[in-house]
Protein backbone atom coordinates (compact mmCIF):
# COMPACT_ATOMS: atom_id res chain seq x y z
CA UNK A 1 0.00 0.00 0.00
CA UNK A 2 2.89 2.97 1.01
CA UNK A 3 4.49 2.09 -2.32
CA UNK A 4 1.44 2.55 -4.38
CA UNK A 5 0.32 5.32 -2.05
CA UNK A 6 3.84 6.65 -2.35
CA UNK A 7 3.96 6.99 -6.11
CA UNK A 8 0.42 7.98 -6.66
CA UNK A 9 -0.43 10.64 -4.03
CA UNK A 10 -0.10 13.84 -5.95
CA UNK A 11 -2.34 11.99 -8.64
CA UNK A 12 -5.19 10.97 -6.42
CA UNK A 13 -5.32 14.26 -4.37
CA UNK A 14 -5.52 16.32 -7.73
CA UNK A 15 -8.17 14.13 -9.20
CA UNK A 16 -10.11 14.66 -6.07
CA UNK A 17 -10.39 17.94 -6.33
CA UNK A 18 -10.93 17.91 -10.18
CA UNK A 19 -13.42 15.64 -8.68
CA UNK A 20 -15.12 18.12 -6.11
CA UNK A 21 -15.23 21.00 -8.55
CA UNK A 22 -15.92 19.61 -11.71
CA UNK A 23 -19.31 18.97 -13.81
CA UNK A 24 -20.64 16.01 -11.52
CA UNK A 25 -21.02 17.21 -7.74
CA UNK A 26 -20.95 21.00 -8.36
CA UNK A 27 -24.36 21.16 -10.49
CA UNK A 28 -26.30 18.96 -8.31
CA UNK A 29 -25.43 21.35 -4.83
CA UNK A 30 -26.18 24.29 -6.41
CA UNK A 31 -29.24 23.85 -8.48
CA UNK A 32 -31.29 22.34 -5.04
CA UNK A 33 -30.60 25.80 -3.41
CA UNK A 34 -31.71 27.57 -6.60
CA UNK A 35 -34.86 26.05 -7.78
CA UNK A 36 -36.81 27.84 -4.97
CA UNK A 37 -35.87 31.21 -5.96
CA UNK A 38 -36.44 30.55 -9.39
CA UNK A 39 -39.72 29.24 -9.08
CA UNK A 40 -40.99 32.61 -6.91
CA UNK A 41 -39.35 34.50 -9.80
CA UNK A 42 -39.71 33.13 -12.94
CA UNK A 43 -42.93 31.56 -11.48
CA UNK A 44 -41.92 28.15 -13.28
CA UNK A 45 -42.80 24.80 -11.77
CA UNK A 46 -40.35 22.32 -9.94
CA UNK A 47 -40.76 20.18 -13.13
CA UNK A 48 -39.90 22.68 -15.17
CA UNK A 49 -37.11 23.87 -13.23
CA UNK A 50 -36.11 20.39 -12.96
CA UNK A 51 -36.13 19.17 -16.26
CA UNK A 52 -33.02 20.88 -16.71
CA UNK A 53 -30.75 18.38 -15.41
CA UNK A 54 -32.34 16.10 -18.43
CA UNK A 55 -30.57 18.58 -20.86
CA UNK A 56 -27.38 18.29 -19.27
CA UNK A 57 -27.48 14.72 -18.07
CA UNK A 58 -28.62 12.59 -21.65
CA UNK A 59 -26.42 15.05 -23.43
CA UNK A 60 -23.78 14.80 -20.81
CA UNK A 61 -24.33 10.70 -20.93
CA UNK A 62 -24.78 10.41 -24.40
CA UNK A 63 -21.04 12.43 -25.06
CA UNK A 64 -19.18 10.07 -22.23
CA UNK A 65 -18.09 7.47 -24.28
CA UNK A 66 -16.61 10.22 -26.45
CA UNK A 67 -14.70 11.52 -23.70
CA UNK A 68 -13.85 8.64 -22.25
CA UNK A 69 -12.37 7.60 -26.09
CA UNK A 70 -10.74 11.15 -26.08
CA UNK A 71 -8.69 10.05 -23.32
CA UNK A 72 -7.98 6.33 -24.05
CA UNK A 73 -6.34 7.81 -27.15
CA UNK A 74 -5.05 11.30 -26.24
CA UNK A 75 -4.31 11.10 -22.45
CA UNK A 76 -6.99 12.30 -19.57
CA UNK A 77 -4.63 15.47 -18.94
CA UNK A 78 -5.25 17.15 -22.14
CA UNK A 79 -8.67 16.10 -22.08
CA UNK A 80 -9.30 17.06 -18.20
CA UNK A 81 -7.95 20.65 -18.64
CA UNK A 82 -9.76 21.01 -21.31
CA UNK A 83 -12.58 19.93 -20.20
CA UNK A 84 -12.09 21.92 -16.84
CA UNK A 85 -11.47 25.04 -18.88
CA UNK A 86 -14.91 24.78 -20.31
CA UNK A 87 -16.94 24.31 -17.79
CA UNK A 88 -16.05 27.01 -15.73
CA UNK A 89 -17.02 29.53 -18.93
CA UNK A 90 -20.36 27.72 -19.30
CA UNK A 91 -21.50 27.29 -15.56
CA UNK A 92 -20.38 30.89 -14.32
CA UNK A 93 -21.91 32.02 -17.46
CA UNK A 94 -25.74 30.92 -15.71
CA UNK A 95 -25.79 34.05 -14.51
CA UNK A 96 -26.86 35.42 -17.59
CA UNK A 97 -29.55 33.03 -18.02
CA UNK A 98 -32.99 34.77 -19.17
CA UNK A 99 -36.77 34.93 -17.91
CA UNK A 100 -37.12 32.40 -20.63
CA UNK A 101 -37.77 28.71 -19.93
CA UNK A 102 -35.88 27.46 -23.15
CA UNK A 103 -33.14 29.44 -22.71
CA UNK A 104 -32.69 28.06 -19.42
CA UNK A 105 -32.77 24.75 -20.95
CA UNK A 106 -30.22 25.96 -23.68
CA UNK A 107 -27.95 26.91 -20.65
CA UNK A 108 -28.03 23.34 -19.77
CA UNK A 109 -27.72 21.82 -22.67
CA UNK A 110 -24.21 23.71 -23.43
CA UNK A 111 -23.15 22.13 -20.35
CA UNK A 112 -23.65 18.98 -21.45
CA UNK A 113 -21.59 19.35 -24.58
CA UNK A 114 -18.25 20.87 -23.22
CA UNK A 115 -18.03 19.49 -19.43
CA UNK A 116 -18.57 15.72 -19.51
CA UNK A 117 -14.67 15.49 -19.35
CA UNK A 118 -14.42 17.52 -15.77
CA UNK A 119 -16.24 14.43 -14.30
CA UNK A 120 -14.97 11.19 -13.35
CA UNK A 121 -15.13 9.59 -16.65
CA UNK A 122 -11.50 11.27 -16.95
CA UNK A 123 -10.14 11.28 -13.46
CA UNK A 124 -10.22 7.73 -12.57
CA UNK A 125 -8.78 6.53 -15.50
CA UNK A 126 -5.47 8.21 -14.45
CA UNK A 127 -5.90 6.37 -11.04
CA UNK A 128 -7.03 3.36 -11.89
CA UNK A 129 -3.55 2.79 -13.96
CA UNK A 130 -1.26 4.53 -10.90
CA UNK A 131 -3.12 1.40 -8.28
CA UNK A 132 -4.03 -1.92 -8.23
CA UNK A 133 -4.17 -3.80 -4.82
CA UNK A 134 -5.51 -0.79 -3.31
CA UNK A 135 -7.23 0.83 -6.87
CA UNK A 136 -10.84 0.70 -4.43
CA UNK A 137 -9.53 2.88 -1.88
CA UNK A 138 -7.70 5.43 -4.32
CA UNK A 139 -10.82 5.84 -6.38
CA UNK A 140 -12.78 6.44 -3.16
CA UNK A 141 -10.70 8.69 -1.87
CA UNK A 142 -10.61 9.91 -5.96
CA UNK A 143 -14.66 10.51 -5.18
CA UNK A 144 -14.65 12.06 -1.80
CA UNK A 145 -14.63 15.13 -3.88
CA UNK A 146 -17.99 14.60 -4.15
CA UNK A 147 -18.34 14.70 -0.87
CA UNK A 148 -16.18 17.67 -0.08
CA UNK A 149 -18.58 19.71 -2.30
CA UNK A 150 -21.74 18.48 -0.77
CA UNK A 151 -20.22 20.15 2.50
CA UNK A 152 -18.69 23.06 1.65
CA UNK A 153 -20.29 24.21 -1.30
CA UNK A 154 -23.66 24.42 -0.37
CA UNK A 155 -23.37 26.76 2.60
CA UNK A 156 -20.50 28.96 0.32
CA UNK A 157 -23.38 29.39 -2.39
CA UNK A 158 -25.94 30.14 0.17
CA UNK A 159 -23.85 33.32 1.37
CA UNK A 160 -23.41 34.08 -2.29
CA UNK A 161 -27.18 34.15 -2.98
CA UNK A 162 -27.73 36.26 0.27
CA UNK A 163 -25.36 39.08 -1.34
CA UNK A 164 -25.73 38.81 -4.25
CA UNK A 165 -29.10 37.00 -5.94
CA UNK A 166 -30.20 33.57 -6.77
CA UNK A 167 -27.89 34.12 -10.02
CA UNK A 168 -24.95 35.05 -8.01
CA UNK A 169 -24.61 30.97 -7.08
CA UNK A 170 -23.04 30.19 -10.29
CA UNK A 171 -20.20 32.47 -10.95
CA UNK A 172 -19.37 31.58 -7.42
CA UNK A 173 -19.81 27.71 -7.21
CA UNK A 174 -16.69 28.02 -10.23
CA UNK A 175 -13.99 29.76 -7.79
CA UNK A 176 -12.83 26.41 -6.49
CA UNK A 177 -12.97 25.15 -9.98
CA UNK A 178 -10.51 28.05 -11.06
CA UNK A 179 -8.41 28.88 -8.00
CA UNK A 180 -8.54 25.51 -6.35
CA UNK A 181 -8.82 22.59 -8.71
CA UNK A 182 -7.11 23.88 -11.59
CA UNK A 183 -3.59 24.22 -10.49
CA UNK A 184 -3.34 20.85 -9.14
CA UNK A 185 -4.72 19.70 -12.19
CA UNK A 186 -2.14 21.50 -14.18
CA UNK A 187 0.73 20.69 -11.90
CA UNK A 188 0.15 17.27 -10.85
CA UNK A 189 -2.45 15.27 -12.98
CA UNK A 190 -1.01 12.30 -15.31
CA UNK A 191 -1.16 8.92 -16.20
CA UNK A 192 1.79 7.05 -15.26
CA UNK A 193 4.73 6.00 -17.34
CA UNK A 194 4.92 1.99 -18.07
CA UNK A 195 8.35 1.68 -15.75
CA UNK A 196 5.66 3.99 -12.68
CA UNK A 197 2.74 1.15 -12.98
CA UNK A 198 2.26 -0.87 -10.02
CA UNK A 199 4.31 -4.11 -10.32
CA UNK A 200 0.79 -6.34 -9.84
CA UNK A 201 -0.57 -4.50 -12.83
CA UNK A 202 -0.78 -6.84 -15.71
CA UNK A 203 0.65 -6.00 -18.75
CA UNK A 204 0.08 -6.59 -22.76
CA UNK A 205 2.79 -8.76 -24.76
CA UNK A 206 3.47 -4.87 -26.31
CA UNK A 207 3.79 -3.15 -22.76
CA UNK A 208 0.75 -2.14 -22.32
CA UNK A 209 -1.85 -2.92 -19.82
CA UNK A 210 -4.54 -5.40 -20.89
CA UNK A 211 -8.19 -4.93 -21.27
CA UNK A 212 -11.66 -5.81 -23.47
CA UNK A 213 -12.48 -3.87 -26.32
CA UNK A 214 -15.75 -2.21 -25.70
CA UNK A 215 -17.21 -4.89 -28.32
CA UNK A 216 -15.52 -7.03 -26.68
CA UNK A 217 -17.00 -5.87 -23.02
CA UNK A 218 -20.57 -5.40 -24.58
CA UNK A 219 -20.63 -9.18 -25.57
CA UNK A 220 -20.66 -10.04 -21.99
CA UNK A 221 -23.38 -10.18 -19.82
CA UNK A 222 -21.74 -8.41 -16.49
CA UNK A 223 -21.58 -5.00 -19.11
CA UNK A 224 -25.49 -4.99 -19.30
CA UNK A 225 -25.64 -6.27 -15.30
CA UNK A 226 -23.62 -3.02 -14.52
CA UNK A 227 -25.61 -1.02 -17.20
CA UNK A 228 -28.74 -1.91 -15.46
CA UNK A 229 -28.14 -1.73 -11.65
CA UNK A 230 -26.26 1.74 -12.66
CA UNK A 231 -29.62 2.94 -14.25
CA UNK A 232 -31.68 2.11 -11.62
CA UNK A 233 -29.77 3.06 -8.82
CA UNK A 234 -28.99 6.83 -10.20
CA UNK A 235 -32.76 7.34 -11.03
CA UNK A 236 -33.73 6.80 -7.67
CA UNK A 237 -31.01 8.91 -6.41
CA UNK A 238 -30.63 12.14 -8.67
CA UNK A 239 -34.07 13.44 -7.80
CA UNK A 240 -33.85 12.79 -4.10
CA UNK A 241 -30.49 14.92 -3.96
CA UNK A 242 -31.90 17.50 -6.04
CA UNK A 243 -35.02 17.70 -4.00
CA UNK A 244 -33.57 17.22 -0.81
CA UNK A 245 -33.86 20.35 0.05
CA UNK A 246 -37.14 20.84 -0.84
CA UNK A 247 -38.34 17.87 1.29
CA UNK A 248 -36.67 19.37 4.22
CA UNK A 249 -38.57 22.56 3.76
CA UNK A 250 -41.82 20.55 2.89
CA UNK A 251 -41.61 18.88 6.44
CA UNK A 252 -41.35 22.84 8.21
CA UNK A 253 -38.49 23.12 8.41
CA UNK A 254 -36.06 26.09 7.40
CA UNK A 255 -33.35 26.25 4.54
CA UNK A 256 -30.97 26.89 7.03
CA UNK A 257 -32.18 23.15 8.08
CA UNK A 258 -31.73 22.22 4.57
CA UNK A 259 -28.22 23.12 4.04
CA UNK A 260 -27.55 21.12 7.25
CA UNK A 261 -29.63 17.78 5.58
CA UNK A 262 -27.07 18.38 2.89
CA UNK A 263 -23.92 18.44 4.95
CA UNK A 264 -25.52 14.95 6.03
CA UNK A 265 -25.67 13.75 2.89
CA UNK A 266 -22.15 15.33 2.01
CA UNK A 267 -20.97 13.28 5.09
CA UNK A 268 -23.01 9.80 3.89
CA UNK A 269 -20.78 10.04 0.43
CA UNK A 270 -17.71 10.45 2.53
CA UNK A 271 -18.37 7.69 4.52
CA UNK A 272 -19.92 5.41 1.86
CA UNK A 273 -16.65 6.51 -0.63
CA UNK A 274 -13.99 5.30 1.88
CA UNK A 275 -15.94 2.38 3.53
CA UNK A 276 -16.71 0.88 0.19
CA UNK A 277 -13.37 1.59 -1.41
CA UNK A 278 -11.71 0.11 1.16
CA UNK A 279 -13.98 -3.00 1.11
CA UNK A 280 -13.96 -3.49 -2.44
CA UNK A 281 -10.28 -4.11 -1.88
CA UNK A 282 -10.75 -6.76 0.60
CA UNK A 283 -13.89 -8.43 -0.24
CA UNK A 284 -15.59 -9.25 -3.47
CA UNK A 285 -17.33 -6.14 -4.66
CA UNK A 286 -21.07 -7.47 -5.42
CA UNK A 287 -21.40 -8.69 -2.30
CA UNK A 288 -20.12 -5.34 -0.38
CA UNK A 289 -22.54 -3.22 -2.74
CA UNK A 290 -25.58 -5.22 -2.45
CA UNK A 291 -26.27 -4.57 1.35
CA UNK A 292 -25.02 -0.71 0.99
CA UNK A 293 -27.64 -0.25 -1.51
CA UNK A 294 -30.59 -1.03 0.89
CA UNK A 295 -29.26 1.72 3.30
CA UNK A 296 -30.44 4.42 0.89
CA UNK A 297 -33.90 2.08 0.55
CA UNK A 298 -34.42 3.04 4.31
CA UNK A 299 -33.53 6.40 3.93
CA UNK A 300 -36.70 6.68 1.17
CA UNK A 301 -38.61 5.97 3.89
CA UNK A 302 -37.37 7.96 6.43
CA UNK A 303 -37.97 11.06 4.30
CA UNK A 304 -42.04 10.32 3.60
CA UNK A 305 -44.08 13.11 4.55
CA UNK A 306 -45.31 11.24 7.82
CA UNK A 307 -41.74 11.89 9.40
CA UNK A 308 -41.50 15.34 12.01
CA UNK A 309 -38.27 14.52 13.53
CA UNK A 310 -35.53 16.52 12.28
CA UNK A 311 -32.92 13.78 13.77
CA UNK A 312 -34.61 10.94 11.18
CA UNK A 313 -34.42 13.38 8.30
CA UNK A 314 -30.58 13.87 8.80
CA UNK A 315 -30.21 10.39 9.03
CA UNK A 316 -32.54 9.48 5.81
CA UNK A 317 -30.07 12.57 3.99
CA UNK A 318 -26.88 10.47 5.49
CA UNK A 319 -27.77 6.70 3.97
CA UNK A 320 -28.94 8.62 0.72
CA UNK A 321 -25.03 9.93 0.48
CA UNK A 322 -23.74 6.42 0.72
CA UNK A 323 -26.25 5.04 -1.81
CA UNK A 324 -24.10 8.08 -3.95
CA UNK A 325 -20.93 7.36 -2.63
CA UNK A 326 -21.27 3.37 -3.16
CA UNK A 327 -22.76 3.86 -6.76
CA UNK A 328 -20.04 5.84 -8.53
CA UNK A 329 -17.44 3.97 -6.62
CA UNK A 330 -18.73 0.66 -8.17
CA UNK A 331 -19.09 1.95 -11.81
CA UNK A 332 -15.06 3.23 -11.70
CA UNK A 333 -13.56 0.04 -9.48
CA UNK A 334 -15.77 -2.78 -11.56
CA UNK A 335 -15.01 -0.99 -15.06
CA UNK A 336 -11.61 -1.98 -14.36
CA UNK A 337 -11.83 -5.23 -12.76
CA UNK A 338 -14.22 -6.60 -15.02
CA UNK A 339 -12.57 -4.97 -18.25
CA UNK A 340 -9.45 -3.82 -17.55
CA UNK A 341 -7.60 -1.09 -18.20
CA UNK A 342 -6.85 -0.81 -21.89
CA UNK A 343 -10.02 0.74 -22.87
CA UNK A 344 -11.04 1.86 -19.73
CA UNK A 345 -12.17 5.33 -20.80
CA UNK A 346 -14.90 4.09 -23.41
CA UNK A 347 -16.16 1.34 -21.47
CA UNK A 348 -16.52 3.64 -18.37
CA UNK A 349 -18.28 6.07 -20.32
CA UNK A 350 -20.82 3.68 -21.58
CA UNK A 351 -21.34 2.60 -18.07
CA UNK A 352 -21.23 5.82 -16.76
CA UNK A 353 -24.04 6.90 -19.46
CA UNK A 354 -27.15 5.50 -17.77
CA UNK A 355 -26.14 7.22 -14.22
CA UNK A 356 -26.31 10.28 -16.05
CA UNK A 357 -29.22 9.59 -17.96
CA UNK A 358 -30.77 8.08 -14.58
CA UNK A 359 -30.09 11.62 -12.98
CA UNK A 360 -31.15 13.29 -15.14
CA UNK A 361 -34.54 11.92 -15.36
CA UNK A 362 -35.22 11.77 -12.32
CA UNK A 363 -35.08 15.14 -10.76
CA UNK A 364 -38.28 15.93 -13.04
CA UNK A 365 -40.30 12.68 -12.16
CA UNK A 366 -39.68 13.70 -8.33
CA UNK A 367 -40.43 17.28 -9.44
CA UNK A 368 -43.88 15.98 -11.23
CA UNK A 369 -44.72 13.74 -8.11
CA UNK A 370 -44.35 16.62 -5.96
CA UNK A 371 -46.32 19.06 -8.47
CA UNK A 372 -49.11 17.00 -8.93
CA UNK A 373 -49.22 15.06 -5.10
CA UNK A 374 -47.99 17.92 -2.98
CA UNK A 375 -45.51 15.64 -1.66
CA UNK A 376 -42.87 13.32 -2.39
CA UNK A 377 -43.68 9.77 -1.21
CA UNK A 378 -44.81 7.73 -4.20
CA UNK A 379 -41.08 8.30 -6.09
CA UNK A 380 -39.75 7.53 -2.72
CA UNK A 381 -41.94 4.37 -2.83
CA UNK A 382 -40.94 3.88 -6.02
CA UNK A 383 -36.98 4.15 -5.13
CA UNK A 384 -37.54 1.84 -2.38
CA UNK A 385 -37.93 -0.95 -4.88
CA UNK A 386 -35.26 0.31 -7.50
CA UNK A 387 -32.33 0.72 -5.02
CA UNK A 388 -33.17 -3.42 -3.96
CA UNK A 389 -33.43 -4.78 -7.19
CA UNK A 390 -30.78 -2.32 -8.27
CA UNK A 391 -28.39 -3.72 -5.82
CA UNK A 392 -29.51 -7.39 -5.99
CA UNK A 393 -28.79 -7.46 -10.12
CA UNK A 394 -24.85 -6.97 -9.03
CA UNK A 395 -24.78 -10.19 -7.47
CA UNK A 396 -25.16 -11.91 -10.99
CA UNK A 397 -21.88 -10.35 -12.29
CA UNK A 398 -20.10 -13.10 -10.82
CA UNK A 399 -15.90 -13.66 -10.12
CA UNK A 400 -13.15 -11.92 -11.63
CA UNK A 401 -11.66 -12.62 -14.99
CA UNK A 402 -8.30 -13.70 -15.22
CA UNK A 403 -5.55 -12.50 -17.12
CA UNK A 404 -6.20 -14.62 -20.30
CA UNK A 405 -9.86 -13.48 -20.72
CA UNK A 406 -8.53 -9.98 -19.91
CA UNK A 407 -5.73 -10.45 -22.48
CA UNK A 408 -7.90 -11.22 -25.62
CA UNK A 409 -7.84 -9.69 -28.77
CA UNK A 410 -10.87 -8.13 -30.63
CA UNK A 411 -11.35 -10.05 -34.39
Amino acid sequence: MASEFKKGWKVVFAALLATACGASPIPFNVLPLVMGPIHDEFGWDYTQISAATLMWGVLGAMLAPVYGGFCDRFGVRRVGILSMLAFILVFASFYFVPDWLPGWYMWWAALGLVAIGSTPVTWSRAVAMWFDRHRGLALGIMLLGTSATAMFVPHFVNFAINLGGWRAAFPAATVFALFLALPFIVAWFREPRPEERPATLEQAADGDVVGLSLRQAMHGRQFWILLVSTLLISFSYGGAHIHMAQMVELHGFTAGDAATVMSCVALGILIGRLGIGYLFDRFWAPGVAFPAMLLPAIACYLLMGTSTSFPLILFGGFLIGVAAGTETDIVAFMTARYFGLRHYGRIYGFLYAPFGIGSAISPMLYGYVRDTTGSYDLMLTVAIVLFAIGGAALLALGRYPGREQLSRRDV
